[in-house]
């Protein structure tokens, strides 16, 4: 019994170590520990996701989990309606705020809610994406996978008790985890998380979002093998006069990508409608497109493949990228609880193919093969959509494992974003309509990454207001750099001991002096101080002074009998010396 408490209390002393070294922001060695608990925990949620859905398809379906092309007419329209319908049932008897799913709802949390991610959205995430796969919905599985692994890494971090900073670096590893492994490509995982998710650079940052990463990788390949999510085969271009042409198919790609875009914004003007009526809307519309053109439905990995390896003719490509992108975006856009990565990769193969033919037929022999525009425009749709050009450019190069590819792969990815900024106006998919201002900017991004007890100041004394004047200089003894003015029910102040040093010389050459100082009344500056966790983090601390109109803050801690609430104090000047 004794050795168990002993046990109990060396483990609470040496998780409370760790979270006090994460409150820095190169507590390096700590963060590598929890990039590879993130990869490990977001490799199996990110794993029995995709089994949800792939295992019963691998059994209702004739020839496998894609083959929705195999289905009668009948069937393949009521399928969609029956899942939009059974989602509508079950969103509806959510909250609505726990009905916001997907990336977009991380780079939410992670602007206005420190990476804390509900638990109640990821389970909404999981059942959700599952049923719009099931269903053969025309959305992706990887967008879910985003959200699934960076809320099971937060909720991990909150379970935990550690420091807000760190939920960020924690929720990065699990997307990055989870990208890895979707598509088995760790390195365009980890260059996702920190471009798209974090928008930072840093060492201590990159190091437990590649651990990451590897882990959840390895998982996936353990379970699904180690074959990339598509058979590429070595394809390179054909002569440097292709370049000009390169530079209209990046404009072609850039104007359907806007389109896109557009098509997502209008969509999401309905979200104030019925949740029935607009499930049930995406589920018409997906359905009633599907009796003609199957190849839409699911996540379309085999339309993706069949792309690569030409085996698709010219108004087959063309006709399933334009029905992909107005059923993707309306459905997504409706608020339907699918990705948006997979739609883009069967769009981008579909158009680079068409784009292909077209310049075999314009240049017979002088161009490259089908298969090598369907990869440029993979990567170009990505890069233009998801605002994440880098990322794109890794992901071509992870899934064709051909360094050749690199030089036309950025101009047209280059050309397709830039474009489609131009075209559209607007930034990537999940920042649109979402308020992201200030989240890229330096001071952000550094004050994020450090928690509030690295920082505050634990070198004070605590009082009541009134204190007998033969005891004030005790108050002074030990040199203390703030004197902090607490009474149970009433704001706390605190104030500079010199001007407590500076009264007390002034009552010595007064005959009649008070019996009690009010350290609330004396001359001086006092300010008064905002609570702020301890899991806070300087950017938190920072923002409570300005809404408060404040110069400082204090660390709480748990009240106990002749134990002050304040841990550490932490002032404006305090920050802005931390930045500069």
């Amino acid at each position: 019994m004794a050795f168990d408490k002993l046990h109990k209390n060396w483990v609470a002393r040496q998780l409370d170590l760790f979270r006090s070294r994460l409150a820095h922001a190169d507590a390096l060695p700590q963060l590598a520990i929890l990039g590879c608990l993130s990869g490990l925990l977001t490799g199996l949620v990110a794993i029995a996701f995709r089994l949800s859905f792939e295992l019963p398809l691998a059994i209702l379906l004739p020839d496998g989990s894609e083959s929705f092309e195999a289905l009668p007419v009948w069937l393949r329209f009521l399928l969609p309606v029956l899942g939009a319908l059974l989602l509508a049932l079950i969103m509806q008897r959510c909250k609505p705020e726990h009905r916001s799913v997907g990336a977009g709802h991380v780079l939410d949390r992670m602007r206005h809610h420190q990476a804390q991610l509900p638990a109640a959205n990821m389970l909404v995430q999981f059942v959700g994406g599952a049923i719009a796969l099931l269903s053969g919905h025309s959305v992706g599985r990887e967008g879910p996978a985003v959200h699934l692994g960076a809320a099971s890494s937060s909720l991990l971090g909150q379970r935990l008790q550690l420091p807000n900073n760190s939920l960020r670096t924690l929720t990065a590893c699990g997307v990055a985890a989870a990208i890895a492994a979707s598509f088995n490509t760790p390195l365009a995982g980890v260059i996702f998380a920190r471009v798209v998710v974090l928008m930072e650079y840093t060492i201590s940052g990159f190091i437990p979002v590649i651990l990451a990463a590897v882990t959840g990788g390895v998982l996936s390949r353990i379970v699904f093998g180690a074959q990339p999510a598509f058979a590429i085969p070595l394809i390179d271009m054909a002569t440097l006069w292709e370049l000009p042409y390169l530079l209209l198919c990046g404009l072609a790609i850039g104007l359907a990508s806007a389109s896109m875009l557009l098509i997502y914004r209008f969509s999401g003007r309905f979200h104030q409608r019925s949740l029935l009526l607009r499930f049930l809307f995406a589920g018409l519309l997906c359905g009633g497109v599907a009796t003609l053109l199957p190849q839409i439905q699911g996540v379309g990995y085999d339309t993706v493949e069949l792309a690569l390896s030409g085996e698709l003719a010219l108004w087959l490509l063309l006709a399933i990228a334009a029905a992909k992108i107005l059923v993707s975006m309306v459905s997504i856009g409706l608020g339907l609880p699918g990705g948006i990565i997979g739609p883009n990769f069967v769009i981008g193969a579909c158009l680079g193919g068409a784009l292909g033919i077209l310049g075999n037929l314009l240049h017979p022999g002088e161009s490259g093969s089908t298969g090598f525009y369907a990869v440029l425009g993979m990567g170009a749709m990505m890069g233009a959509v998801l605002n994440a050009p880098l990322a794109a450019l890794i992901a071509v190069l992870e899934l064709t494992y051909n360094p050749n590819i690199l030089l036309p792969s950025m101009l047209v990815i280059v050309v397709a974003t830039v474009s489609c900024r131009m075209f559209s106006g607007l930034p990537g998919v999940f920042s649109i309509d979402r308020d992201l201002r200030g989240y890229e900017s330096p001071l952000f991004q550094l004050l994020s990454r450090s928690g509030v007890t690295s920082l505050m100041n634990s070198h004070f004394v605590n009082h009541s207001r009134h204190v007998p004047a033969a005891n004030a200089k005790a108050l002074l003894a030990n040199k203390p750099e703030w004197i902090v003015i607490e009474d149970v029910g009433e704001p706390k102040f605190i104030l500079k001991p010199a001007d407590l040093a500076r009264y007390l010389e002034s009552l010595a050459s007064e005959v009649d002096t008070p019996a009690d100082i009010d350290l609330r009344e004396i001359p001086g500056d006092r300010w008064r101080l905002f609570p702020v966790h301890r899991r806070a983090s300087l950017q938190e601390a920072l923002l409570s002074m300005q809404q408060n109109n404040a110069q400082a803050v204090y660390v709480s801690q748990a009240a106990a009998p002749l134990m002050s609430e304040v841990a550490g104090i932490i002032t404006r000047q305090d920050i802005d010396n931390f930045y500069r």
